[in-house]
């Protein structure tokens, strides 16, 4: 299975679902919350999807009763919510390494 490559696109992706880790989220929820257009959004979701952090399932309905297309929902899997947590977490900790302490200038 292996580790996707964590970009800041897989990391919108993975904090967009740890904003309600249990929660099983469909893809047009997904772009509103990362920003993300479909073409990058889905790629993402299959990259996770085939490394085990992420499940998905066709919503079980009559498209033509409830007046649009099933939808496809991910949710995290255990391991996946445990990773999306470590990688975010890295990703913070770089960033305030990166901003430095504040309220000091660097000496050049």
């Amino acid at each position: 299975m292996g580790e996707p490559r964590i970009t800041a696109s897989v990391l919108k992706v993975l904090a967009g679902l740890l904003a309600e880790p249990g929660a099983q989220r469909y893809g047009l929820e997904l772009m509103q919350v990362t920003g993300l257009p479909s073409g990058t959004l889905y790629p993402i979701l299959a990259r996770l999807e085939r490394t085990g952090w992420v499940e998905s399932r066709w919503e079980q309905i009559d498209p033509a009763a409830e007046g649009r297309p099933s939808r496809r929902y991910y949710v995290l899997t255990a391991d996946g919510a445990v990773a999306a947590r470590r990688e975010v977490a890295l990703m913070r900790q770089q960033m305030s390494r990166a901003a430095g302490p504040l309220g000091h200038a660097r000496e050049a």
